[in-house]
């Protein structure tokens, strides 16, 4: 099949107007695997397909983007970088909207791939050109791309803000059009990952903006549009730079995550949840929450509450903010920050204990990992260990390998026995017998079935 496609490519090269060619080719495509054309790679010939683009023909235009989409998925992002920058170039300048998108999916393979890109950074001019050519362009495709180029380094964000496609960006983000504030503030969330991206985010006023626009949330009718987006980008910030410095800073942050979590709107509260996890997964982040008293106990009540009685997916947020919040590592673990997760914990419910086992013994295996996680992330701490080993039938419950049947189930309660193994403090509280079941668990792994034991009868041939 592959050879096939070569001999009709080879005809189309050929030939002045090869329509009939073209609606075979495509057809044969459609039934060749993607690996077969990856092992033909360096045989495709594609300087004749992009030629057929500049001719003035729908139908041979539709047909010639159909085909390269299937072809240069075969090709490697470094030979497209390489060999291919012309027809790209060209691409995005195309009248035709389905090629300037085929030339933009394509570009962005590049930009994803460390190899490829830097073929890209190196030759300035050509850098200079995508950017200049994407910024005609208001399809969305072509936006991401720019945060994707920006993010590289401080000298592609350079471009693209000289170009004037980042202010472009950034204008529409304190527009009043709540729809593409949306999609905007995802983007530049992406571009705050990098410390050159937060930096430049800063130093023009941005992330000021985003914290006004939240204060005047109250006060719009249309925010729930925004405002997870908002918050999502502030929880990331605040992890990626300083937890204490961004919430002292952005007091309105805190509060309306706060805020959040007492909605009646299970998207508020998914996203609210899901920000506190990102906050609290390091430990200054936790003692920022601490900071908060009663609200935080009261929040970690709320939370509890969810995680028993919200929807699934709501449940499974919780747990996982739940298993973020109360991680903490055996090098970060002083008397003070035990005495708080250990305070933490009876806030979340009369008996946390309890609620979690009752939640893991649920018959869904997504829940069932999600309670396991939160025993797993308090396993290496020994108010954890003691309550674990008092309540009764935990120990065994640990031990036991029929209770998972399912390989997630199966690799989540191993995490569990490893965390427990892996503690200093675990035989002094289990017990050496225990202990000793806890090492040899681990040593079986995770997918150990115990062989059943067949005994001889006398006389059996």
């Amino acid at each position: 099949m592959a050879a096939q496609a070569l001999s009709l490519l080879r005809e189309v090269s050929r030939l002045e107007a090869p329509l009939e060619e073209l609606r075979a080719l495509q057809s044969v495509l459609q039934s060749v695997p993607l690996s077969e054309l990856r092992e033909q790679a360096a045989e495709l010939r594609l300087g004749p397909l992009f030629s057929l683009l500049n001719e003035n023909h729908r139908e041979q235009t539709t047909l010639c983007v159909s085909i390269l989409e299937r072809l240069l998925q075969a090709l490697e992002p470094v030979h497209m970088a390489r060999n291919l920058r012309v027809d790209l170039q060209r691409g995005l300048t195309h009248p035709n909207d389905s090629v300037k998108i085929l030339t933009l999916s394509q570009v962005g393979r590049i930009v994803e791939n460390s190899d490829a890109v830097t073929e890209i950074l190196n030759n300035a001019e050509l850098l200079k050109q995508i950017v200049y050519c994407i910024g005609g362009e208001n399809l969305s495709v072509a936006k991401a791309l720019i945060v994707e180029i920006s993010s590289v380094s401080p000298e592609s964000l350079n471009y693209c803000t000289t170009s004037g496609l980042v202010t472009q960006l950034l204008r529409e983000l304190t527009g009043e059009d709540v729809l593409v504030r949306a999609t905007c503030i995802e983007m530049v969330t992406s571009l705050a990952y990098t410390h050159h991206g937060r930096q430049y985010l800063a130093q023009e006023g941005v992330i000021d903006q985003i914290s006004n626009i939240i204060v005047g949330a109250d006060s719009d009718p249309f925010s729930s549009f925004y405002l997870p987006g908002f918050v999502k980008f502030f929880g990331n910030l605040a992890i990626m730079d300083s937890p204490q410095q961004i919430c002292e800073r952005y007091p309105v942050f805190v509060e309306k995550v706060f805020e959040m979590t007492e909605s009646q709107d299970p998207t508020m509260i998914g996203v609210a949840v899901d920000t506190i996890g990102i906050l609290g997964s390091n430990v200054e982040g936790k003692q920022v929450l601490q900071k908060t008293g009663t609200r935080f106990e009261r929040l970690l009540m709320r939370m509890g509450y969810q995680a028993k009685n919200a929807s699934t997916e709501l449940k499974i947020r919780c747990l996982d903010a739940i298993s973020s919040l109360f991680y903490l590592p055996a090098e970060q673990q002083t008397d003070d920050l035990l005495r708080m997760t250990e305070s933490w914990f009876s806030s979340l419910s009369r008996d946390p204990m309890e609620l979690f086992r009752g939640i893991s013994n649920q018959p869904f295996f997504e829940l069932h990992c999600a309670a396991l996680k939160v025993f797993t992330a308090i396993a290496n701490q020994p108010w954890a260990q003691k309550l674990m080993f008092n309540s009764p039938g935990f120990v065994e419950y640990v031990m036991d390998r029929s209770v998972e049947h399912d390989r997630a189930s199966k690799d989540a309660k191993y995490e569990l026995v490893k965390a427990l193994a892996n503690s200093k403090t675990i035989a002094e509280i289990f017990g050496n017998p225990n202990y000793l079941r806890l090492r040899t668990y681990l040593s079986e792994g995770p997918y150990y079935v115990k062989p059943i034991s067949t005994t001889a009868v006398e006389g059996a041939e």
